[in-house]
């Protein structure tokens, strides 16, 4: 591990007074979040010498840095999405072991996001930085549970970051799913899901829910489910969404594909297919409605309104940093419950349809 944090021009430690200020530890610059003392740089949204990656969604996890830290499961959706030399090195860092330099110390623990998503806790001389990456609350089959822990700063993101976002039971939406099947057997139900992440944990709660037969996928996500597979997150049965012969073999069936395919002309091959979209855009009926979505399935791998707040309610850090998303609001929340936050207003990250 200690590669990562050889500096051939010598420390780079910010001299310190009596009083530290957060700044001091961590800062924006343009390329994204940087550490001075440490001379790293978390999730940046361009090539840097150093970085720490939260997690593999493209908004988070570019090609092209010096040396990349990430957990193993990080590195290895990065090397399948970018190939073999997405970064000049790499350093693989389970959940909960540390790196240390120049005395800020390092450490990765489960955020719930996607396989292998972490929040990076950021510690120098006393102060505690929890930078939280995309997380969530709540259990998902395919990745670690989020673990709170207690910091000074809590670097939040905010992407559902308003009251009226308020997700539902994850087992209640795949009960809506499952009853369509069952109510129009005569149809494919083709189910736009993100291809990191998403799609899998629709396929892990199916299987939970008792759907036992084959699930036919795109060509999209074959390599990514293959890598969910390696990592011990069992799928079940499935196969190319190519493989079930002429169109009313897929009649009763389910398929599962990236957003944008469903719009596009390779949707055609299936039977007068319901349309459904797992995301937690779905909330919004008007986004239903403009996407043209049949069958909305409320389903996130974001925190929602009740989880952003209840997670700065249990931690109760002395401040909070909102890196994007709804700032306004929950920065208006932490005036209200007396806990300083200001917004960061970092760019490079976007709302994607599919979270």
């Amino acid at each position: 591990m200690g590669r990562f944090w050889l500096n051939p021009e010598g420390s780079k430690a910010l001299s310190c007074s009596a009083v530290i200020k957060p700044e001091d530890l961590l800062c924006p610059r343009p390329a994204g979040l940087y550490c001075p003392p440490g001379d790293f740089y978390i999730d940046p949204v361009r090539p840097v010498d150093r970085a720490v990656i939260t997690h593999g969604h493209a908004d988070h996890a570019r090609a092209g840095h010096g040396v990349v830290a990430a957990t193993p499961e990080t590195l290895a959706i990065m090397a399948v999405r970018y190939g073999e030399d997405f970064a000049g090195r790499r350093e693989a860092v389970p959940y909960g072991e540390s790196f240390t330099h120049d005395g800020v110390s390092v450490t990765l623990v489960p955020a719930g996001h996607v396989l292998g998503s972490a929040q990076a806790v950021v510690r120098w001389k006393g102060l505690t930085m929890v930078v939280s990456g995309d997380y969530k609350r709540r259990r998902d089959p395919t990745c670690a549970r989020f673990e709170p822990v207690p910091c000074d700063v809590f670097i939040t993101e905010a992407t559902f970051g308003l009251p009226v976002f308020r997700h539902p039971d994850d087992a209640g939406e795949i009960s809506s799913l499952l009853s369509s099947v069952a109510q129009f057997p005569e149809r494919c139900h083709l189910v736009g899901a993100y291809a990191l992440g998403k799609a899998q944990r629709v396929i892990c709660l199916l299987r939970e829910a008792g759907w036992d037969k084959t699930i036919y996928v795109h060509g999209a996500l074959e390599r990514l489910n293959a890598l969910y597979e390696a990592h011990g997150v069992d799928l079940g049965p499935l196969a190319p969404a190519t493989a079930a012969g002429p169109k009313d073999a897929f009649a009763g069936q389910i398929v599962i594909a990236p957003p944008s395919a469903i719009a596009d002309r390779w949707s055609r091959r299936f039977p007068d297919p319901v349309d459904c979209f797992a995301s937690g855009w779905m909330r919004v009926r008007a986004r239903a409605r403009q996407r043209g979505v049949e069958l909305p399935l409320i389903l996130s791998d974001h925190a929602d309104w009740d989880e952003l707040t209840g997670t700065l309610d249990e931690l109760r850090p002395g401040e909070v940093w909102i890196t994007h998303g709804r700032e306004e609001a929950l920065e208006r929340w932490c005036q209200l419950e007396g806990i300083p936050a200001r917004a960061l207003r970092l760019v490079g990250y976007e709302d994607e349809e599919g979270e």
